[in-house]
């Protein structure tokens, strides 16, 4: 998995009222516990980060928040916080239970619209009894998707799934390139690897794995050599490479080693 920073990736928030189950449904996205769960209205307080990776999207934050109608002064405070969450989401994630939309979520939707933060309504506890569709008069027309669930059996997370693929900005999709826009087919690029000792044993940084990535993706050939072995690499090399590329601490010894018609 990449150490991606958190600040990279796409931050999807939960929100609902206390008890309907969010941190259930937090629990079955991730495949394991990472909230508390419990009966008892108001079990999490403060909002909840996980960074996970989550296929086809890549790396995102889910953040488990406390419930839109908290009570007291604890309870403002606690409000306070999920409101901060909302200026930093990408994607959010309404729970409701069977009782349907109320003048809480009607308000969460309204600021959400405001700040045209995509939303998906996710109608939990299905299986407490039948569909309210008259209680959920209060979501915005189609612009709103609803995902029928029973996060406690795991039922309907796959579609929740694939809801939020929907919603995601383009910008996750597909980020700026690093080399794809300067490599063709059948070229070959020449990566110049530090080793760097903040990376854990065995692994390469982000960038570094973006960037072999793209050249496979772009039919090219990718030679990977750390400085030292740069020049008796480029001695080695038949066909002149398109192109060198190195990170910042090794790029005086990387020129020098570099002819001066290689880009």
């Amino acid at each position: 998995m990449l150490n991606t920073s958190n600040s990279l990736r796409l931050h999807i928030g939960v929100f609902g009222r206390r008890n309907v189950g969010k941190s259930s449904l937090v629990n079955a996205l991730l495949g394991y516990p990472l909230s508390i769960v419990s009966p008892v209205a108001g079990t999490t307080t403060d909002p909840v980060e996980k960074a996970i990776e989550l296929p086809p999207i890549g790396p995102v934050v889910f953040v488990d928040t406390a419930g839109i109608d908290d009570a007291g002064e604890l309870g403002g405070l606690r409000m306070a916080r999920t409101a901060g969450v909302l200026e930093r989401v990408d994607i959010a994630l309404l729970v409701c239970d069977h009782t349907g939309i109320g003048d809480d979520e009607r308000a969460l939707l309204a600021q959400l619209a405001e700040r045209k933060t995509p939303v998906l309504c996710v109608l939990n506890k299905t299986d407490l009894g039948p569909r309210p569709d008259v209680a959920l008069a209060g979501l915005p027309g189609e612009e709103t998707d609803l995902v029928r669930v029973c996060a406690l059996h795991g039922q309907g997370i796959e579609a929740v799934k694939e809801s939020m693929i929907r919603l995601v900005p383009e910008e996750h999709l597909q980020g700026p390139p690093l080399v794809a826009d300067l490599i063709r087919p059948g070229s070959t690029l020449v990566l110049v690897v530090p080793i760097d000792l903040g990376a854990p044993t065995g692994r390469l940084i982000p960038p570094q794995v973006q960037a072999i990535r793209e050249a496979l993706d772009a039919d090219a050939v990718c030679v990977v050599v750390k400085e030292r072995e740069l020049a008796a690499a480029l001695g080695n090399l038949r066909a002149r490479p398109a192109l060198v590329v190195c990170d910042s601490q090794v790029v005086l010894k990387t020129v020098a080693d570099t002819p001066p018609d290689i880009p």
